[in-house]
Protein backbone atom coordinates (compact mmCIF):
# COMPACT_ATOMS: atom_id res chain seq x y z
CA UNK A 1 0.00 0.00 0.00
CA UNK A 2 1.38 3.70 -0.99
CA UNK A 3 0.79 5.73 1.74
CA UNK A 4 0.34 9.48 1.69
CA UNK A 5 2.01 12.69 3.42
CA UNK A 6 1.56 14.67 6.42
CA UNK A 7 -1.53 14.66 7.70
CA UNK A 8 -2.80 11.84 5.57
CA UNK A 9 -0.09 9.81 7.10
CA UNK A 10 -0.80 10.66 10.74
CA UNK A 11 -4.59 10.27 10.15
CA UNK A 12 -3.76 6.77 8.67
CA UNK A 13 -1.54 6.03 11.63
CA UNK A 14 -3.69 7.07 13.93
CA UNK A 15 -6.65 5.38 12.77
CA UNK A 16 -4.72 1.79 12.76
CA UNK A 17 -2.98 2.13 16.27
CA UNK A 18 -6.79 3.34 17.69
CA UNK A 19 -8.20 -0.51 16.27
CA UNK A 20 -5.13 -1.40 17.44
CA UNK A 21 -5.60 -0.17 20.77
CA UNK A 22 -9.09 -0.94 21.09
CA UNK A 23 -8.68 -5.19 19.93
CA UNK A 24 -5.34 -5.09 22.71
CA UNK A 25 -8.01 -3.52 25.67
CA UNK A 26 -10.67 -6.33 24.68
CA UNK A 27 -7.79 -8.82 24.90
CA UNK A 28 -6.78 -7.93 27.87
CA UNK A 29 -10.33 -6.97 29.92
CA UNK A 30 -11.95 -9.57 28.89
CA UNK A 31 -11.80 -12.47 31.25
CA UNK A 32 -11.99 -9.81 33.96
CA UNK A 33 -15.24 -8.50 32.76
CA UNK A 34 -16.11 -11.85 32.71
CA UNK A 35 -14.92 -13.29 36.12
CA UNK A 36 -18.15 -13.87 37.58
CA UNK A 37 -19.02 -16.20 35.16
CA UNK A 38 -15.43 -17.85 35.04
CA UNK A 39 -15.56 -18.37 38.85
CA UNK A 40 -18.83 -19.48 39.29
CA UNK A 41 -18.67 -22.52 36.98
CA UNK A 42 -15.12 -23.45 38.06
CA UNK A 43 -16.09 -22.72 41.88
CA UNK A 44 -13.29 -20.43 42.72
CA UNK A 45 -12.46 -17.82 45.10
CA UNK A 46 -12.97 -14.12 43.65
CA UNK A 47 -9.58 -13.33 45.40
CA UNK A 48 -7.66 -15.54 42.60
CA UNK A 49 -9.04 -13.10 40.36
CA UNK A 50 -6.28 -10.68 41.86
CA UNK A 51 -3.56 -13.11 41.39
CA UNK A 52 -4.66 -13.88 37.58
CA UNK A 53 -4.05 -10.05 36.93
CA UNK A 54 -1.09 -10.07 39.09
CA UNK A 55 0.47 -12.39 36.59
CA UNK A 56 -0.67 -10.87 33.19
CA UNK A 57 0.81 -7.03 34.77
CA UNK A 58 4.49 -9.18 35.74
CA UNK A 59 4.56 -10.44 32.25
CA UNK A 60 3.62 -7.41 31.20
CA UNK A 61 6.38 -6.04 33.33
CA UNK A 62 9.23 -7.88 31.16
CA UNK A 63 7.78 -7.14 27.86
CA UNK A 64 7.81 -3.73 28.42
CA UNK A 65 11.70 -3.60 29.51
CA UNK A 66 12.52 -5.79 26.88
CA UNK A 67 10.67 -4.28 23.97
CA UNK A 68 12.63 -1.13 22.74
CA UNK A 69 14.83 -3.46 20.59
CA UNK A 70 12.54 -5.81 19.33
CA UNK A 71 10.62 -2.57 18.06
CA UNK A 72 13.73 -1.05 16.28
CA UNK A 73 14.31 -4.49 14.55
CA UNK A 74 11.06 -5.51 13.08
CA UNK A 75 8.97 -2.65 13.54
CA UNK A 76 6.66 -0.91 15.35
CA UNK A 77 3.43 -2.14 12.51
CA UNK A 78 5.14 -5.75 13.09
CA UNK A 79 5.04 -5.35 16.22
CA UNK A 80 1.67 -4.49 16.74
CA UNK A 81 0.47 -7.64 14.72
CA UNK A 82 2.59 -9.57 17.30
CA UNK A 83 0.45 -8.10 20.03
CA UNK A 84 -2.86 -8.71 18.83
CA UNK A 85 -1.40 -12.66 17.61
CA UNK A 86 -0.29 -13.13 21.18
CA UNK A 87 -3.66 -12.00 22.64
CA UNK A 88 -5.80 -14.40 20.67
CA UNK A 89 -3.45 -17.20 21.94
CA UNK A 90 -4.08 -15.60 25.84
CA UNK A 91 -7.53 -16.05 24.97
CA UNK A 92 -8.11 -19.55 23.29
CA UNK A 93 -5.33 -20.96 25.93
CA UNK A 94 -8.04 -19.70 28.89
CA UNK A 95 -10.91 -22.00 27.32
CA UNK A 96 -8.78 -24.97 27.87
CA UNK A 97 -10.42 -27.54 30.94
CA UNK A 98 -7.56 -27.56 32.83
CA UNK A 99 -7.83 -23.96 35.41
CA UNK A 100 -4.06 -24.43 35.30
CA UNK A 101 -4.01 -22.92 31.76
CA UNK A 102 -5.32 -19.79 33.11
CA UNK A 103 -1.85 -19.32 34.26
CA UNK A 104 -0.74 -19.62 30.49
CA UNK A 105 -3.37 -17.05 29.82
CA UNK A 106 -2.06 -14.62 32.14
CA UNK A 107 1.68 -14.79 30.63
CA UNK A 108 0.31 -14.37 27.50
CA UNK A 109 -2.15 -11.61 27.67
CA UNK A 110 0.74 -9.93 29.74
CA UNK A 111 3.20 -10.21 27.12
CA UNK A 112 0.71 -9.25 24.15
CA UNK A 113 -0.57 -6.25 25.79
CA UNK A 114 2.47 -4.57 27.03
CA UNK A 115 3.31 -4.37 23.49
CA UNK A 116 0.43 -2.58 22.30
CA UNK A 117 1.74 1.17 23.46
CA UNK A 118 5.00 1.13 23.00
CA UNK A 119 4.73 -0.17 19.33
CA UNK A 120 1.82 3.20 18.61
CA UNK A 121 3.85 5.32 20.31
CA UNK A 122 6.94 4.67 18.35
CA UNK A 123 5.10 4.85 14.99
CA UNK A 124 2.40 7.92 16.10
CA UNK A 125 5.61 9.62 17.45
CA UNK A 126 6.97 9.65 14.14
CA UNK A 127 4.39 11.83 12.44
CA UNK A 128 2.67 14.05 15.41
CA UNK A 129 4.76 17.30 16.37
CA UNK A 130 5.29 18.18 19.91
CA UNK A 131 1.91 20.87 19.80
CA UNK A 132 0.28 18.00 18.29
CA UNK A 133 1.01 15.41 20.34
CA UNK A 134 -0.59 15.51 23.46
CA UNK A 135 -4.38 15.72 21.41
CA UNK A 136 -3.38 13.05 19.11
CA UNK A 137 -1.93 10.72 22.09
CA UNK A 138 -5.19 11.39 23.64
CA UNK A 139 -7.18 10.44 20.92
CA UNK A 140 -5.27 7.12 19.99
CA UNK A 141 -5.78 6.33 23.93
CA UNK A 142 -9.91 6.52 23.78
CA UNK A 143 -9.25 3.22 22.48
CA UNK A 144 -9.03 1.88 25.91
CA UNK A 145 -12.16 3.17 27.08
CA UNK A 146 -13.45 1.88 23.33
CA UNK A 147 -12.15 -1.85 24.44
CA UNK A 148 -13.54 -1.61 27.68
CA UNK A 149 -16.70 -0.44 26.23
CA UNK A 150 -16.71 -3.35 23.80
CA UNK A 151 -15.79 -5.96 26.19
CA UNK A 152 -18.29 -4.90 29.00
CA UNK A 153 -21.17 -5.15 26.48
CA UNK A 154 -20.43 -7.68 24.50
CA UNK A 155 -18.56 -9.88 27.03
CA UNK A 156 -21.45 -11.14 29.62
CA UNK A 157 -23.93 -11.05 26.15
CA UNK A 158 -22.30 -13.74 24.51
CA UNK A 159 -21.46 -15.11 28.00
CA UNK A 160 -25.30 -15.38 28.88
CA UNK A 161 -26.08 -17.01 25.41
CA UNK A 162 -23.17 -19.34 24.88
CA UNK A 163 -20.97 -19.38 27.83
CA UNK A 164 -17.70 -17.96 28.80
CA UNK A 165 -15.72 -20.00 26.65
CA UNK A 166 -17.30 -18.52 23.12
CA UNK A 167 -16.61 -14.97 24.68
CA UNK A 168 -13.29 -15.72 25.11
CA UNK A 169 -13.36 -17.57 21.65
CA UNK A 170 -14.77 -14.58 19.73
CA UNK A 171 -12.18 -12.11 21.34
CA UNK A 172 -9.58 -14.03 20.11
CA UNK A 173 -11.35 -14.09 16.71
CA UNK A 174 -11.83 -10.16 16.53
CA UNK A 175 -7.73 -10.34 17.90
CA UNK A 176 -6.57 -12.56 14.82
CA UNK A 177 -8.52 -10.52 12.24
CA UNK A 178 -7.55 -7.27 13.07
CA UNK A 179 -3.37 -8.58 13.23
CA UNK A 180 -4.17 -9.80 9.05
CA UNK A 181 -6.29 -6.51 8.50
CA UNK A 182 -2.59 -4.18 9.40
CA UNK A 183 -0.40 -6.33 6.91
CA UNK A 184 -1.34 -3.64 3.89
CA UNK A 185 -0.14 -1.10 6.28
CA UNK A 186 3.47 -2.68 7.32
CA UNK A 187 5.77 -2.06 4.38
CA UNK A 188 5.02 2.16 4.56
CA UNK A 189 5.15 2.31 8.55
CA UNK A 190 7.93 0.14 9.30
CA UNK A 191 10.61 1.42 7.07
CA UNK A 192 12.17 2.82 9.70
CA UNK A 193 13.23 -0.30 11.39
CA UNK A 194 16.91 -1.38 11.92
CA UNK A 195 17.17 -5.18 10.57
CA UNK A 196 20.02 -5.46 12.36
CA UNK A 197 19.30 -4.48 15.72
CA UNK A 198 19.97 -7.11 18.39
CA UNK A 199 18.36 -7.86 21.42
CA UNK A 200 20.45 -8.55 24.67
CA UNK A 201 19.55 -8.87 28.32
CA UNK A 202 21.17 -5.30 29.08
CA UNK A 203 18.35 -3.87 27.03
CA UNK A 204 15.93 -4.37 29.90
CA UNK A 205 19.02 -2.29 32.52
CA UNK A 206 19.27 0.31 29.33
CA UNK A 207 15.60 0.40 29.38
CA UNK A 208 15.57 1.26 33.10
CA UNK A 209 18.79 3.57 32.73
CA UNK A 210 17.02 5.88 29.92
CA UNK A 211 13.85 6.31 32.75
CA UNK A 212 15.75 6.36 35.84
CA UNK A 213 18.71 8.96 34.85
CA UNK A 214 16.31 11.86 34.25
CA UNK A 215 14.25 13.48 37.20
CA UNK A 216 10.79 14.10 34.48
CA UNK A 217 10.74 10.85 33.32
CA UNK A 218 11.22 8.84 36.94
CA UNK A 219 8.57 11.17 38.06
CA UNK A 220 6.63 10.63 35.21
CA UNK A 221 7.28 6.43 36.10
CA UNK A 222 6.72 6.86 39.81
CA UNK A 223 3.17 8.35 38.81
CA UNK A 224 2.39 5.31 35.92
CA UNK A 225 2.71 3.17 38.94
CA UNK A 226 0.25 4.45 41.35
CA UNK A 227 -2.30 5.65 38.51
CA UNK A 228 -2.11 1.88 36.88
CA UNK A 229 -2.40 0.14 39.99
CA UNK A 230 -5.43 1.59 40.67
CA UNK A 231 -6.99 1.55 37.15
CA UNK A 232 -6.31 -2.23 37.29
CA UNK A 233 -7.60 -2.75 40.50
CA UNK A 234 -11.04 -1.10 39.39
CA UNK A 235 -11.17 -2.49 36.10
CA UNK A 236 -10.18 -6.11 37.43
CA UNK A 237 -12.85 -6.00 40.62
CA UNK A 238 -15.41 -3.64 39.57
CA UNK A 239 -17.92 -6.09 37.92
CA UNK A 240 -17.41 -8.79 40.26
CA UNK A 241 -18.22 -6.35 43.11
CA UNK A 242 -21.54 -5.08 41.41
CA UNK A 243 -21.98 -8.63 41.06
CA UNK A 244 -21.55 -9.18 45.08
CA UNK A 245 -24.06 -5.89 45.38
CA UNK A 246 -27.05 -8.36 44.18
CA UNK A 247 -26.23 -7.12 39.89
CA UNK A 248 -26.89 -9.94 37.02
CA UNK A 249 -23.70 -9.89 35.09
CA UNK A 250 -25.33 -8.93 32.05
CA UNK A 251 -26.93 -5.57 34.03
CA UNK A 252 -23.11 -5.05 36.09
CA UNK A 253 -21.15 -4.94 32.68
CA UNK A 254 -23.61 -2.40 31.41
CA UNK A 255 -22.79 -0.28 34.37
CA UNK A 256 -19.43 -0.86 33.79
CA UNK A 257 -19.75 0.17 30.18
CA UNK A 258 -21.69 2.73 30.65
CA UNK A 259 -19.06 4.40 33.41
CA UNK A 260 -15.86 3.76 30.84
CA UNK A 261 -17.66 5.53 28.31
CA UNK A 262 -17.36 9.21 30.15
CA UNK A 263 -13.14 7.73 29.37
CA UNK A 264 -13.52 8.81 25.83
CA UNK A 265 -14.44 12.01 25.54
CA UNK A 266 -12.15 12.43 29.04
CA UNK A 267 -8.79 11.42 27.67
CA UNK A 268 -9.57 13.65 24.77
CA UNK A 269 -10.18 16.62 26.95
CA UNK A 270 -7.58 16.15 28.95
CA UNK A 271 -4.84 16.38 25.87
CA UNK A 272 -6.68 19.55 24.62
CA UNK A 273 -6.39 20.71 28.38
CA UNK A 274 -2.50 19.62 28.68
CA UNK A 275 -1.71 20.50 24.90
CA UNK A 276 -3.34 24.20 24.96
CA UNK A 277 -4.06 25.41 28.66
CA UNK A 278 -2.16 23.22 31.21
CA UNK A 279 0.81 22.28 31.91
CA UNK A 280 1.08 18.20 31.79
CA UNK A 281 2.73 17.96 35.41
CA UNK A 282 -0.23 19.71 37.11
CA UNK A 283 -3.12 18.60 34.87
CA UNK A 284 -1.52 14.66 36.25
CA UNK A 285 -1.34 16.25 39.92
CA UNK A 286 -5.25 17.18 39.77
CA UNK A 287 -6.24 13.95 37.62
CA UNK A 288 -4.13 12.07 40.76
CA UNK A 289 -6.41 13.38 43.76
CA UNK A 290 -9.51 13.21 41.49
CA UNK A 291 -8.91 9.41 41.08
CA UNK A 292 -7.76 9.14 44.96
CA UNK A 293 -10.74 10.33 45.97
CA UNK A 294 -13.04 8.65 44.12
CA UNK A 295 -11.60 5.37 44.92
CA UNK A 296 -12.16 6.21 48.40
CA UNK A 297 -16.01 7.16 47.67
CA UNK A 298 -16.28 4.31 45.73
CA UNK A 299 -14.80 2.24 48.96
CA UNK A 300 -17.15 3.84 51.13
CA UNK A 301 -20.41 3.56 48.55
CA UNK A 302 -19.77 -0.10 49.11
CA UNK A 303 -19.92 -0.32 52.38
CA UNK A 304 -23.03 2.01 52.38
CA UNK A 305 -25.07 -0.24 49.61
CA UNK A 306 -25.20 3.39 47.85
CA UNK A 307 -26.09 2.78 43.96
CA UNK A 308 -25.89 6.44 43.59
CA UNK A 309 -22.73 6.54 45.53
CA UNK A 310 -21.24 3.78 43.05
CA UNK A 311 -22.21 5.66 40.12
CA UNK A 312 -20.91 8.78 41.15
CA UNK A 313 -17.55 6.90 42.34
CA UNK A 314 -17.61 5.15 38.96
CA UNK A 315 -17.67 8.44 36.93
CA UNK A 316 -15.13 10.16 38.36
CA UNK A 317 -12.72 7.29 38.70
CA UNK A 318 -13.45 6.73 34.90
CA UNK A 319 -12.55 10.51 34.32
CA UNK A 320 -9.75 10.28 36.24
CA UNK A 321 -8.32 7.06 36.46
CA UNK A 322 -9.19 5.61 32.80
CA UNK A 323 -8.51 8.85 31.00
CA UNK A 324 -4.98 10.22 31.94
CA UNK A 325 -3.03 7.67 29.56
CA UNK A 326 -2.55 10.29 26.82
CA UNK A 327 -1.07 12.56 28.57
CA UNK A 328 1.16 10.69 30.40
CA UNK A 329 2.17 9.19 27.18
CA UNK A 330 2.83 12.27 25.36
CA UNK A 331 5.19 12.97 28.32
CA UNK A 332 6.74 10.39 27.79
CA UNK A 333 7.20 10.49 23.91
CA UNK A 334 8.68 14.16 24.59
CA UNK A 335 10.80 13.47 26.73
CA UNK A 336 12.58 10.36 25.45
CA UNK A 337 15.86 10.47 24.12
CA UNK A 338 16.00 10.46 20.01
CA UNK A 339 15.12 7.43 18.50
CA UNK A 340 14.48 5.45 21.65
CA UNK A 341 10.51 6.71 21.92
CA UNK A 342 9.68 3.01 22.10
CA UNK A 343 12.35 2.08 24.70
CA UNK A 344 11.26 4.85 27.20
CA UNK A 345 7.54 4.53 26.68
CA UNK A 346 8.17 0.60 27.48
CA UNK A 347 10.05 1.75 30.74
CA UNK A 348 7.90 4.22 31.74
CA UNK A 349 5.18 1.83 31.55
CA UNK A 350 7.08 -0.94 33.41
CA UNK A 351 6.82 0.79 36.44
CA UNK A 352 2.85 1.19 35.53
CA UNK A 353 2.93 -2.85 35.23
CA UNK A 354 4.49 -2.37 38.90
CA UNK A 355 1.72 -1.06 40.10
CA UNK A 356 -0.80 -3.22 38.10
CA UNK A 357 1.05 -6.24 39.89
CA UNK A 358 1.10 -5.41 43.10
CA UNK A 359 -2.18 -3.40 43.58
CA UNK A 360 -4.83 -6.24 42.55
CA UNK A 361 -2.60 -8.84 44.78
CA UNK A 362 -3.29 -6.09 47.54
CA UNK A 363 -6.67 -5.77 47.16
CA UNK A 364 -7.25 -9.68 46.87
CA UNK A 365 -5.54 -9.58 50.12
CA UNK A 366 -7.86 -7.31 51.80
CA UNK A 367 -10.72 -8.95 50.38
CA UNK A 368 -9.77 -12.21 51.87
CA UNK A 369 -8.72 -10.91 55.13
CA UNK A 370 -11.89 -8.47 55.34
CA UNK A 371 -14.09 -9.93 52.82
CA UNK A 372 -14.78 -6.31 51.99
CA UNK A 373 -14.53 -5.25 48.12
CA UNK A 374 -14.69 -1.39 49.65
CA UNK A 375 -11.45 -1.88 51.82
CA UNK A 376 -9.68 -2.85 48.73
CA UNK A 377 -11.06 0.22 46.61
CA UNK A 378 -9.54 2.55 49.46
CA UNK A 379 -5.90 1.11 49.61
CA UNK A 380 -5.59 1.09 46.28
CA UNK A 381 -6.82 4.67 45.94
CA UNK A 382 -4.20 6.30 48.36
CA UNK A 383 -1.50 6.75 46.45
CA UNK A 384 -2.30 7.92 43.86
CA UNK A 385 -3.66 10.51 46.26
CA UNK A 386 -0.46 11.33 47.98
CA UNK A 387 1.09 11.20 44.80
CA UNK A 388 -0.79 13.73 43.35
CA UNK A 389 -0.39 15.83 46.42
CA UNK A 390 3.21 15.39 46.20
CA UNK A 391 3.00 16.44 42.50
CA UNK A 392 1.06 19.83 43.12
CA UNK A 393 3.34 20.73 46.11
CA UNK A 394 6.57 20.26 44.10
CA UNK A 395 4.94 22.93 41.37
CA UNK A 396 4.13 25.63 44.03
Amino acid sequence: MRLGEGRNLLLVALGAMFVQQSFATLGRNLPPVIAPAILADQQLDPALLGIYVGMVAMAALVTQLSCGSFIIRHGALRMSQVSLLLLALALAVATVPPVAFFAISALLCGAGSALSTPASSHLLGRYATAKQAPLVFSIKQTAVPAGLLLSGLVGPLLTGWWGWRAAMLFGAAGCLAFAAMLQPLRRGFDDDRVPTQLFRLSDMHRTLGVVMRGRDLRNLALACGAFSGLQSAFIAFFVTFLVAQGQELAAAGAFFSGATLVAVPGRILWGWVAGAHVAPGRLMGLLAIGMGLSGILLGLAGALDSVLMIGAAALGMSITALSWHGVLLAEAARLAPAGMRGAATGGVLSFGQVGGLVAPLVFALMLSLTGSYGAGFVVSALPALLLGLFMLRGRD
